[in-house]
């Protein structure tokens, strides 16, 4: 079982200073690490709270994701891709469902298409020309609606490896919004053909 919240903050203290800082984290020596260790410190320990706050769209509702539900660069009846706009690294892609699921409540047959559909998204991003890898992310803290990132690492970046991107996507100045747009366009062209689906049109209005 579980330490239960009291224990794992009392435990994690255990490791901290007076101020109850940790120690500076093993990542932080790695080559890939987008922060220098020397003056760098851990920001203070904080107490658990309880019960935690919820998540948005923890009433469908309320859901941005719901009410955005036919809006993408692809879509199927019971999938959709957007683009993520304003991101530092060449493309990042969002997969959600369409109706109202978190990962833990998603039925077998939509887990399933899940899987598939993760392939073949990641294998068309890591198609697209000067692209090496496909980093794929579920968090789930922020919003109780589903949603996947496809991160596209950009070839040659070594600094840009494994999980500092997510870091390195926020430090990184704004990549040209309309190479990211094309490439996205060929990633959906390639998605429709190799997993079906449709690409809304450019004038279709939402559905309501």
């Amino acid at each position: 079982m579980a330490l239960r919240p009291d224990e794992f903050h009392a435990h994690a203290r255990m490791a901290a200073d007076a101020e109850l800082r940790l120690p500076i984290s093993r990542m932080t020596g790695w080559d890939i690490s987008p922060f220098e260790p020397d003056g760098l410190r851990v920001a203070p320990l904080r107490p658990p709270v309880l019960p935690e706050p919820a998540r948005h769209g923890e009433d469908p509702s309320e859901c941005d994701a719901c009410r955005s539900r036919d809006e993408g660069i692809w879509l199927d009846d019971r999938w959709r891709l957007t683009r993520i706009p304003g991101v530092g690294v060449p493309l990042v892609l969002m997969l959600h469902p369409r109706e109202h699921f978190d990962l833990a409540d998603l039925p077998d047959e939509l887990a399933a298409e899940l899987g598939v559909l993760t392939t073949h998204i990641a294998r068309h991003v890591q198609a697209l020309p000067h692209i090496a890898r496909a980093h794929v992310h579920r968090i789930g803290d922020g919003g109780a609606h589903l949603h996947i990132w496809f991160f596209a690492r950009p070839e040659g970046q070594a600094q840009l490896y494994g999980s500092w991107m997510v870091i390195w996507d926020d430090l990184l100045p704004e990549y040209p919004a309309d190479v990211a747009e094309a490439d996205a366009a060929i990633v959906a062209d390639a998605l429709v053909a190799s997993y079906g689906g449709r690409r809304p049109a450019a004038d279709e209005p939402p559905k309501s």
